[in-house]
């Protein structure tokens, strides 16, 4: 018995000297952590100290998305719309009239989209909101805020649209705008996109 004592005793201060943590120890052997515990204590191990685990696996870093130049929008079928600026009383206004169509829409700084998304309500009046946003609306607020700040800097913000058709998938209705939308946010980096840094 004393044998059988000795050698779980060895084995639980081995096992610790490896750097296994002590409810690991109780575990791996089938004892109580109790018994465990204090073969520690009494070897003048503190059982406490002794919490190492195995280390967490690295998570693969995802590949960087690369940035949407304004040649793969044009290529894919979207046409110059129009530039932000401000007014004199520092409103946000477009330099042509909007298209009124459903369809998705695309702001350049340089040469580089910064921004999607798509306009369920009409291109017109979704980039009117971008111009006077209410109260509740978040995301034309914030908007708002980065393009007024761009152009104070002098940078210039091009519009650009695209009108894609809507689909259909086993009988089903795909959204063509949408379904654009979230591609291009899901393949490119965009800055100024939430959903694009996920």
């Amino acid at each position: 018995m004393d044998a059988i004592r000795t050698t779980k005793a060895s084995q639980i201060r081995a096992l610790a000297a490896d750097g296994m943590a002590t409810a690991d120890i109780a575990r791996q052997l089938g004892i109580r952590y109790q018994h465990a515990y204090h073969v520690l204590k009494r070897s003048g191990i503190d059982p406490k100290v002794v919490t190492a685990s195995p280390p967490l696996p690295i998570p693969k870093r995802q590949p960087e998305k690369p940035p949407l130049p304004v040649s793969v929008l044009t290529e894919g079928g979207f046409a110059y719309a129009g530039l932000w600026s401000l007014s004199p009383t520092e409103d946000l206004i477009t330099d042509f009239a909007l298209p009124k169509e459903v369809g998705v829409y695309a702001f350049v700084k340089a040469g580089f989209a910064i921004y999607v998304g798509v306009a369920t309500m009409g291109i017109a009046k979704r980039l009117y909101f971008y111009g006077r946003p209410g109260i509740t609306q978040r995301t034309s607020q914030r908007l708002n805020a980065a393009i007024k700040e761009e152009l104070r800097r002098a940078a210039m913000i091009e519009i650009y649209v695209a009108f894609p058709s809507d689909l259909e998938w086993n009988g089903l209705p795909v959204h063509g705008s949408a379904g654009l939308e979230l591609g291009l946010i899901k393949r490119y980096a965009l800055p100024w996109n939430m959903r694009s840094a996920g």
